[in-house]
């Protein structure tokens, strides 16, 4: 018996929050775990047509796929206005405004 896609969508996203989640604890040890994790989320949000909310959006580099860690695998710089995030894996600079 099939779900219904309501169903679906509620399950993909408390998968994809998971693996965000699981990335994050496992990115200092393994941080090729963290990267493939990512990559599963990002594949659940294409199969059942989830948009990843923006704290999750801005948590893996937009050109290599990785996931990020301030001070670790990226620089973040706050501007007026907004704020840049550098990936130091493949260079790729990130700018996102700022509330207020």
């Amino acid at each position: 018996m099939k779900r219904s896609p309501a169903k679906e969508k509620k399950i993909g996203k408390e998968r994809i929050e998971r693996l965000f989640k699981l990335a994050a604890e496992d990115f200092h040890e393994h941080p090729e775990r963290a990267d493939r994790k990512v990559e599963l989320a990002r594949k659940i949000a294409m199969r059942y047509n989830i948009r990843l909310p923006r704290d999750l959006k801005r948590k893996y580099c937009k050109k290599c796929y990785k996931y990020l860690e301030p001070n670790v695998n990226c620089i973040v710089k706050k501007r007026p206005g907004y704020t840049t995030v550098k990936c130091l894996l493949c260079g790729n600079v990130s700018k996102y405004p700022s509330g207020g």
